[in-house]
Order: structure tokens, then C-alpha cells, then sequence
């Protein structure tokens, strides 16, 4: 099916190796979980497209590798961002401290001119959660960034995650420019939080 897309966002995925970034942007592109872990080999890039107050927005998906040998890349994948996800996996402690570093980072390149959303991960292993779902949301009020739990295995609030990114999102102008693409559409919850609240359902 053909659509005219009045505009395209960059959104790229930051993490520690293994704690599900392409897990995620799997379940949103194909609502479907591969339980066989390859780690990604520094970037991969995916499209899809999700409406926003009526009109239709093409999300650029960039998947990028947790791994210390691609961190000196990560600079360029930033450049031009609108929206940064900083997953963690709430089993590990580890990996919520070093989103730190990536907000910095992101920060550093970007200022204020991108959305950041911290995510916390692989809730499906809550009997093993190392990060209280109350420290993230409280990390994220102090840095005002936004929050929000998932589990790319089972689909828990992968859909209300890009929800929250397309109320979030500024809606494009008509004249912004246009191209006609082929397109997959995901329609955004319709219970959003305010901006800098989080989802703690799973507390």
C-alpha cells in the first residue's frame, strides 16, 4: 500500500551488550521474540512507520552494538537523533549503572535537541531484578528523560513504549517533505502518561 509520509525520525537504540536493544526493535517491527541471542555487529537499521495525530511518520531504527570495540562509533550514530532509547536489563545492575554513561554521551552530542527514554528490560525475569522499578523512574524524573519497563519476550508495553514515543514526538507539518514509501502502521496506546512519567506497573 502506498502512503505519502510527511516526515521521518532517527531513533537509535544505546545499551550494555545482551540487554535486549534488537530483542525490542524485533518485537516492535515484527511482534515476534528470538530466543536465540546473536550479539549485533555494529549497526543495523530498520524502518517502520507509526501514525501521529493523524499523519504518517517513518521511524528510522538504528540497532547498535553494546559491545566496547563499537563505542567510538556511537558518536556518529547519535549525530541528527530525534529519540535515544537507553535500555538496561533489570537483572543486571550493571548494565542500569553504566546508562549513565550513555545519557552523558547522548547528551554531550545532542543537548537538548533529542527525547531520551530509559528503558528497563526483560521484566518476564522478575524474580531475578537487581534495579527496583521505583530507582529507574526516580533516575529518570531527576534527568528529565522519560521511563519504562518492558519484556521484548513476552510484548509487555513494547507497543505503549512507541505509543509514548509518537505522543511524544512534534507533529509534522504538511509541507515537510514528502515521499511515497510501502508501510507497516502501529497504532499508538491510547492511555499515555505525562511527559515525564514512567510506567511501573510491574512494581
Amino acid at each position: 500500500m502506498s502512503v505519502v509520509f510527511p516526515k521521518k525520525y532517527k531513533l537509535v537504540s544505546l545499551g550494555e551488550q545482551s540487554v535486549g536493544k534488537t530483542s525490542l526493535i524485533t518485537r516492535f517491527m515484527y511482534d515476534h521474540f528470538e530466543g536465540n541471542y546473536q550479539a549485533t555487529i555494529g549497526i543495523d537499521f530498520l524502518v517502520k512507520t507509526i501514525p501521529i495525530n493523524g499523519r504518517a511518520v517513518r521511524l528510522q531504527l538504528w540497532d547498535t552494538a553494546g559491545q566496547e570495540r563499537f563505542r567510538s562509533l556511537i558518536p556518529c550514530y547519535i549525530r541528527e537523533s530525534d529519540v535515544v532509547l537507553i535500555v538496561y536489563d533489570i537483572t543486571s545492575r550493571a548494565s542500569f549503572d553504566h546508562t549513565q554513561k550513555w545519557i552523558d554521551d547522548v547528551k554531550e552530542e545532542r543537548g537538548d535537541d533529542v527525547i531520551i527514554l530509559l528503558i528497563g528490560n526483560k521484566t518476564d525475569l522478575e524474580e531475578k531484578r537487581q534495579v527496583s522499578c521505583n530507582e529507574a523512574e526516580e533516575k529518570a524524573k531527576e534527568l528529565e528523560i522519560h521511563f519504562i519497563e518492558t519484556s521484548a519476550k513476552t510484548g509487555y508495553n513494547v507497543k505503549e513504549l512507541f505509543g509514548k514515543i509518537a505522543a511524544t514526538l512534534p507533529v509534522p507539518n504538511e509541507d515537510e517533505g514528502q515521499q511515497k514509501e510501502e508501510h507497516i502502521t502501529l497504532l499508538p496506546s491510547k492511555d499515555h502518561q505525562d511527559e515525564y512519567e514512567g510506567y511501573c506497573q510491574a512494581c
